[in-house]
């Protein structure tokens, strides 16, 4: 599977909003009660006919769409008498709404786990584009070594292929029916929870009857932020690294002009604000702050408390995270690279120092922190002297080598084993990407082999997506079949 391939990665559905879930799960009571004989046979249509007046209103444009069994409840009872509420049999305003909380939270996570997997499929792509352009990276704020691009970019995409795993874990936790556990040990009635949980799109239903309403519906919206909490780090680092830029001159990467991409100051005729990139920082931010709330707001408060259990607050964390998937993925399809710039840029700084440490001891068996020195030496004589990696005398390396190993292993005339032509070999950013050897590095086979594992991350992360919505859709399609059995024997 190639990595151009992915651009069609399954969409989740429309938003479906508490007074839908509501009317699922008056659907689903009304159609298993009544098989299993804890609704009279003779009322069930009646009442089902009600129930569907109130969602032909509710769909109306402008209408009241409650969500609130209490307030949800009253139009019931308009519609279809006070015998409607024998639909509320075993149920308590607890369970349903925890469920109805679990549904939206649900239906955003698919859709987020969409968009995260739109970004790693654009990642990937890049990846596979820039598998040889050689550029600097920076730890601690300075060019340290230089790297292919594409590489660099797979060192992201694994953070948000574990960003997808804690994601799936999540899901895993939520994606279960409190139905039938009523407020906080069950009921009486002995209701089908199974067959509930699977008319509503669960695969299972939650075990413990406490836990379901009061421990399970203030845990899961802490653990949901802090998963968005870690996309959001991913995002912002990656668009710090890239505002470094705009700080120099003359940058190697920089966003494409146009399309609302970048602003002129009102002042500076010069400048161009990377708008995009500030506006998507300040989205992760926002994300970060939603998601640390989930756990001041579940903080220090009793088991049974409603304060982080509101639809609102929890579903719109997750709602903020895809935004700003949605506008890191526009970032990113409006990078520029200039390879010239990065190269030039990795032959004016001495990124490459390390590698004559490596070779003199890989090749010539010399101490590394020996060659260590002596590479630092050398740093430091050429930035006193303003002298580049590529101007860089050979004789005056081999001095600097005679001095170092007098002073650090007491050998009087040492002689540089590298010849002229091994030593600016050895400085030259591009071979020492390509001759990487390490297993996860940047050379060739490599890259090779981390795409096309990416590739299949991408398209199992898909597959579990559409498993998921392809569930929850067949199990709505067919409640709504049998539902609508219940009612044609009222006509």
């Amino acid at each position: 599977m190639s990595a151009t391939a992915l651009p069609g990665l399954c969409q989740t559905p429309g938003r479906r909003d508490a007074f839908f879930w509501l009317g699922e799960i008056n659907k689903a009571s009304a159609v298993i009660n009544t098989d299993e004989g804890l609704l009279d046979r003779a009322a069930a249509p009646r009442i089902a006919a009600g129930l569907q007046a109130v969602l032909d209103a509710g769909a109306r444009p402008g209408a009241q769409r409650p969500n609130l069994v209490i307030t949800f409840e009253p139009l019931l009872i308009e519609a279809a008498g006070v015998e409607a509420t024998l639909l509320h049999a075993g149920r308590s305003s607890q369970d349903m709404l925890a469920t109805v909380r679990s549904a939206m939270l649900r239906d955003e996570l698919l859709r987020m786990a969409a968009q995260l997997n739109r970004v790693t499929a654009t990642l990937v792509r890049q990846a596979e584009q820039h598998g040889t352009t050689v550029v600097p990276n920076y730890t601690n704020g300075v060019a340290a070594q230089p790297n292919s691009y594409g590489h660099y970019l797979l060192g992201h995409v694994a953070g948000f292929e574990r960003d997808a795993e804690r994601l799936r874990q999540a899901m895993a936790r939520l994606d279960l029916s409190p139905m039938g556990t009523t407020v906080l040990n069950g009921t009486s009635w002995p209701l089908n929870r199974e067959r509930m949980a699977r008319y509503l799109g669960f695969p299972g239903t939650v075990d413990n009857a406490y836990d379901a309403a009061q421990i399970l519906a203030a845990e899961m919206p802490v653990e949901i932020g802090a998963v968005v909490s870690g996309v959001a780090l991913h995002v912002g680092a990656f668009i710090e690294d890239v505002m470094q830029q705009y700080a120099q001159p003359r940058p190697w990467i920089l966003l494409r002009e146009g399309d609302g991409n970048t602003y002129v100051s009102s002042a500076m005729p010069q400048k161009r604000n990377p708008g995009l990139l500030i506006n998507t920082r300040a989205d992760a931010s926002r994300v970060i702050a939603l998601g640390f709330g989930r756990l001041i707001q579940a903080h220090n408060i009793p088991p049974g408390m409603s304060d982080a259990k509101g639809i609102g607050d929890n579903t719109e964390v997750i709602v903020a995270a895809t935004r700003m998937l949605a506008s890191f993925d526009r970032v990113l399809n409006a990078l520029v690279i200039n390879p010239e710039r990065a190269l030039e840029e990795l032959n004016l700084d001495w990124t490459a120092s390390q590698e004559v440490a490596d070779v003199l001891m890989r090749q010539y068996r010399l101490p590394f922190r020996v060659g260590h020195h002596f590479a630092s030496e050398m740093v430091s004589h050429a930035r006193a002297h303003d002298i580049a990696p590529s101007d860089f005398p050979y004789a005056e390396a081999q001095r600097i080598y005679a001095e170092t190993l007098r002073h650090e292993m007491g050998v009087e005339g040492g002689v540089l084993p590298m010849s002229e032509a091994e030593f600016r070999a050895t400085l030259d950013p591009v071979s020492i990407v390509r001759n990487r050897a390490t297993a996860g590095g940047p050379q060739p086979a490599e890259m090779t082999r981390m795409i096309a594992a990416s590739q299949g991350a991408l398209a199992a992360q898909d597959g579990w997506i559409r498993d998921r919505q392809g569930r929850i859709d067949s199990a709505l399609a067919t409640l709504d079949a049998d539902f609508r059995r219940l009612l044609n024997t009222a006509n």
